[in-house]
């Protein structure tokens, strides 16, 4: 079996898009979609990282979300951020699986995919080095403050 043309591919994507756009019931999607063409570029990549940072995503894709080249984005993302994105990332997983862990009642695992981890044991190594305890101690640390 063949792969589809990837014009035929676009073709079809555009007309989902715009049967999409069409339709009265997606209006919210299509008002977020319009404010995102005409948002300062600093705040679309600003929103685009705090809605995707829980995705394992690679940077290529970040950078296309905020319609930037990659040597654009990580050059932008170190200027508004004043961090590199792949440790701001890191930061921003940890401290989301951490809230998991504590106020959410959630696994070591389930803790780790939802903030975008590969695998629970990268997610337990990074963890014990930014927070000085492995995830599971940490968990039954907060176990008795959670009701």
């Amino acid at each position: 079996m063949r792969d589809p043309d990837p014009s035929l591919l676009e073709l079809k994507f555009k007309e989902l898009v715009l049967n999409i756009a069409d339709n009265a019931v997606n209006k919210d999607l299509l008002s977020y979609f319009c404010s995102l063409l005409h948002e300062p570029q600093t705040i679309l990549l600003k929103r685009v990282m705090e809605d995707n940072f829980c995705y394992n995503l690679k940077l290529e894709v970040y950078a296309e979300l905020s319609n930037r080249s990659l040597s654009a984005f990580k050059r932008d993302f170190e200027k508004f951020f004043q961090i590199t994105p792949g440790k701001w990332l890191l930061e921003k997983r940890l401290h989301h699986a951490l809230h998991l862990l504590s106020n959410q009642n959630r696994t070591v695992s389930e803790a780790a995919f939802e903030s975008g981890f590969e695998s629970p044991s990268h997610f337990s190594r990074a963890f014990k080095k930014r927070f000085g305890k492995a995830p599971t101690a940490m968990k039954n640390d907060n176990a008795g403050l959670l009701i």
